[in-house]
């Protein structure tokens, strides 16, 4: 790598940052570029749940190396972190028997988890509606704030000696580095392209990238601690996050370290306005009142919209970018709600292969050359 910066990365939300981080753990010369502020597009846009999530072995596979990796880092202190667990609530029979073979699962991978019966759950959350099927408890799960995140890996960029610029959008990928909106050019021996949905405007690859927006609409309220003690999730959550309807929502409430309750969640691929959508946002607080009756009565003070890159298969593009000519450009994008699960697995996967090295999970299910089309 003989260019002054070793790697260039277009975008400073949590998925650049911690290959950022990552990067300048492993001693390479880093520069971070994002149009906005550091945190502020699709890291802010979630809901900062630290989860588990199962139902793809890709998506677990990679979600259990990142929560490893979430728990070893150093850098957590005065960050605002809570360990919850999660409790995914069933409605209905089936449900319950959806979160048997979840618990399954997750048991046979050595993670902590146990079934709640109706009259246990009352005891774990006594403001959930009495006549749910049950819930599968996930232990370690956590919840935490996004774009502070986020700033702190580009805050430890900065410390190690590389660079992080906001406010300076990209204009175009090049084989010898980026070419900035401003008409500067940086040179760099490789490139990644985590820009979340910007990022397949800036895409270069011979197959376009499968990427679309995707809306989604959060709310906070006032400080109620102790209203509840749990992320809650209901068990069709999976089923709204991973399918293509144009717009859905599912009930998903956490407690913050703050003491205030982050109610989610919609998802939208036709809206693509940045203001919230009153009648989604009374759709979301409908559905919560089925889990939550009295959860009406708390005082909303804030809500805000948001997009994230969303592919079709539901997997993230991690790797290299095809039919780049020196093969320097990469990608790590598309990981719709899971970003902040997801930033530091992601992070070792594309950091192994650029150096060459085996990546500690199987990388295959996230190459970008999934995409390109295969002759008849």
């Amino acid at each position: 790598m003989n260019a002054s910066i070793d790697v260039a990365i277009v975008g400073g939300g949590v998925i650049g940052c911690a290959c950022a981080h990552a990067a300048t753990q492993a001693g390479l010369r880093v520069a971070v570029y994002d149009a906005g502020r550091i945190g502020a597009g699709a890291t802010a846009a979630g809901m900062g749940h630290l989860v588990t999530i199962d139902d793809d072995p890709a998506e677990f596979a990679l979600a259990r190396l990142s929560m490893t990796l979430w728990r070893a880092w150093s850098g957590w202190a005065g960050i605002e972190r809570r360990t919850t667990g999660t409790l995914w609530l069933a409605e209905t029979g089936k449900q319950r028997d959806a979160a048997h073979a979840k618990l399954a699962r997750l048991r046979a991978a050595g993670l902590s988890a146990e079934w709640l019966e109706p009259s246990v759950l009352a005891s774990a959350e006594p403001r959930l509606a009495r006549d749910l099927a049950g819930a599968l408890r996930v232990a370690g799960d956590e919840v935490a704030y996004g774009p502070e995140l986020a700033a702190r890996l580009a805050a430890d960029v900065r410390a190690a000696g590389s660079t992080v610029e906001e406010t300076c959008p990209v204009a175009a990928l090049r084989d010898d580095g980026l070419q900035l909106a401003n008409g500067g050019r940086v040179s760099a021996g490789h490139v990644l392209l985590a820009a979340g949905c910007d990022s397949v405007h800036l895409w270069p690859g011979d197959a376009a990238l499968p990427l679309r927006p995707r809306k989604g609409q959060l709310a906070i309220t006032d400080r109620y601690p102790g209203y509840v003690r749990h992320a809650l999730v209901e068990l069709g959550y999976i089923d709204a996050a991973h399918g293509d309807a144009d717009e859905s929502v599912a009930f998903n409430v956490q407690p913050r370290a703050s003491g205030q309750v982050l109610l989610g969640s919609s998802r939208s691929y036709r809206d693509t306005s940045p203001d919230v959508d009153a009648a989604l946002l009374a759709r979301m607080v409908r559905r919560a009142q089925r889990f939550l009756p009295d959860i009406g009565a708390l005082q909303m003070l804030r809500c805000w919209a948001g997009f994230r890159p969303a592919i079709a298969d539901g997997r993230p593009a991690i790797g290299r970018i095809p039919g780049a000519r020196r093969g320097n450009l990469w990608v790590a994008t598309g990981h719709e709600g899971l970003g902040l699960t997801t930033a530091t697995g992601t992070a070792s996967v594309w950091l192994d292969l650029l150096l060459g090295r085996a990546p500690a999970i199987d990388p295959a299910p996230y190459a970008p050359d999934r995409f390109m089309a295969v002759p008849a």
